[in-house]
């Protein structure tokens, strides 16, 4: 992956489409899973700079059994820390053998777009995504971590205290699909989180695999 080209590229793109677009390219050589951002041009607009952390669609690569089949995606809504609204981009920088090296995002903050909607929903054709809710876009592994626990949650639909088994088992079986344990001592804020031990986590993780 030649990150001149990437660079030069996002920065054409940035400049074209001006300061409420962010540009970012995510390297996914080196294994450093908190430190994935390698370019990013108008950062400001999800508060990231260059050395920052994955995003959930990173996480989805670098777990992804067979990676070839990962596509790229675009048209689809996110959310910043500050409630921002993006309309995102995703393409996969792919080696010579299909398999993803790097991620090339175009963020394109819509706000101000959406606060004039009315006058404005012809030209946007947005009537699908305004539907779903938006996921947010994370500054750190932690925050990542925690709005994918958040969503394991929601996809239960009962909070931790009204938990079964079996809705325990369903929610980190989520977090497993979404990557979320390649994150460093995840394990231990999940079993915290869900009130189980480790030994417990673990178990209800190749539980549901013995399922599938």
């Amino acid at each position: 992956m030649n990150l001149d080209i990437y660079e030069r590229l996002a920065k054409a793109i940035a400049t074209q489409f001006g300061s409420s677009c962010e540009v970012a390219v995510h390297d996914l050589r080196t294994g450093d899973l908190e430190h994935t951002v390698a370019i990013i041009e108008n950062g400001y607009v999800t508060h990231r700079k260059k050395g920052d952390g994955p995003s959930r669609i990173v996480l989805e690569a670098l777990k992804e059994s067979d990676p070839t089949k990962l596509s790229d995606s675009a048209g689809y809504l996110m959310k910043t820390h500050d409630g921002r609204i993006l309309k995102c981009a995703t393409v996969y920088i792919r080696d010579e053998n299909g398999v993803p090296e790097g991620i090339f995002s175009i963020n394109y903050d819509i706000t101000e777009l959406l606060m004039a909607e009315r006058a404005v929903d012809s030209i946007l054709h947005i009537k699908e995504e305004k539907e779903r809710t938006p996921e947010r876009i994370p500054q750190s592994v932690n925050e990542l971590l925690d709005d994918l626990i958040e969503q394991a949650v929601r996809l239960v639909g009962k909070p931790v205290a009204m938990m079964t088994k079996e809705d325990k088992i369903e929610a980190i079986a989520f977090l497993n699909r979404a990557g979320a344990f390649l994150i460093t001592r995840s394990g231990d804020k999940v079993s915290k989180f869900f009130g189980i031990s480790k030994y417990t986590l673990y178990s209800y993780i190749d539980a549901k695999q013995s399922q599938d």
